[in-house]
């Protein structure tokens, strides 16, 4: 009796919509997927039946009354659905308030010890320390295995990695995300290459935040960071380029060109995600000046602007300073690099990561 009532209800309730069923269309497989969804403590049935038979139709067949598969898995989920932002260390984000999160850390090794790059690490502890050691050094970026244990326990899985063109952990995070789709019904993931580092990776992963916390749904959170994406950039000023020469990231002469003549180099990462040089100059005055300039030509005005420093804070609140006195209306923060972009930038080492006037809103 109960079916049959249901039934008649939801015939009644989709009367003169838009999108009709076919006369092959059981409306008890509608019901089903009510029931399927549809939470029984409720104090207003009536209320709770037409917004979800609503969310049916929208979800479960297209404007052609062709039944939609996608749609179907995406509204057998939706009432508990489990968002998460998963990023790797390198963006320097090791916690995100409101939503789910998980960062899967880089490693920075050399012939004594791993160092493992989470919030625990002391990073200007090991700037200092690698400042002065002789034996090798290099970085290893996280596996498979790590992305899949981040993404455990996510319907919708968001992931932001370092640029793909100098690190393997964009591969890998898109391997996982594969086997995590094939092992988990219905669950997605979207990874986005972020084609840089650091304060750039950052802005991504906080606008990810902000799209979600906005209850938008995955695809249009997935086509709208790719339009952010688009107008973030990322400069830096480094004053040694040992690290990233020793990794194969800069050409050795340049590095040795720098360390020769004690000039700052000033970069930035560039549209195919590899780390290139703008100019070279002398004194931190000059490098902070610089920066601002390629912020403007860039056309920063009032937008978003993180600075990291390794060990140069002073530095970093100098060039925040100078930022606001060009651009009023810049909302501009200042933070530490983590243990692996401390690894890159080295000691004394600046990453500006800001977005243009022309970055769209949530």
């Amino acid at each position: 009796m109960l079916l049959h009532f249901l039934q008649a209800g939801t015939l009644f309730l989709c009367k003169g919509r838009a999108i009709a069923f076919r006369k092959s269309t059981s409306a008890c497989e509608i019901v089903y997927r009510i029931l399927e969804n549809w939470s029984t403590v409720c104090e207003n049935f009536v209320k709770e039946f037409e917004k979800t038979v609503d969310s049916v139709l929208k979800n479960c067949y297209d404007g052609h009354e062709q039944r939609n598969d996608c749609g179907v898995r995406r509204l057998k989920m939706e009432k508990n659905m489990k968002s998460k932002i998963v990023v790797d260390s390198s963006a320097n984000v090791y916690e995100l308030p409101d939503v789910g999160f998980a960062c899967v850390p880089l490693k920075i090794l050399t012939d004594e010890q791993e160092y493992v790059d989470t919030a625990e690490v002391d990073a200007p502890a090991l700037a200092e320390k690698l400042r002065t050691y002789k034996g090798r050094t290099s970085t290893s970026c996280p596996n498979i295995s790590d992305w899949l244990t981040a993404y455990e326990g996510a319907d919708e899985v968001y992931v932001v990695t370092i640029t793909g063109t100098l690190s393997g952990a964009y591969n890998a995070a898109l391997l996982a995300g594969e086997e995590y789709e094939q092992n988990h019904e219905g669950a997605r993931v979207f990874v986005l290459d972020s084609l840089s580092t650091g304060a750039e990776s950052r802005l991504l992963v906080e606008r990810l935040a902000a799209l979600i916390k906005a209850g938008k749904p995955f695809d249009t959170v997935c086509e709208e960071i790719r339009a952010y994406h688009e107008h973030t950039h990322l400069l830096f000023a480094l004053e040694s380029l040992a690290n990233l020469a020793r990794n194969g990231r800069v050409k050795p002469a340049v590095a040795a060109v720098a360390r020769m003549l004690g000039i700052r180099v000033i970069g930035q990462a560039s549209d195919a995600g590899d780390l290139e040089v703008l100019c070279k100059t002398r004194g931190e005055h000059g490098a902070l000046e610089r920066i601002v300039l390629e912020m403007k030509a860039h056309g920063l005005t009032n937008g978003r602007v993180h600075i990291d420093h390794c060990c140069n804070a002073a530095a970093a609140e100098r060039l925040k300073h100078m930022v606001h006195a060009v651009f009023p209306d810049a909302k501009v923060e200042v933070g530490t690099c983590g243990a692996l972009c401390s690894y890159y930038a080295e000691y004394g080492g600046l990453m500006v990561g800001y977005e243009d006037n022309e970055a769209p809103t949530v």
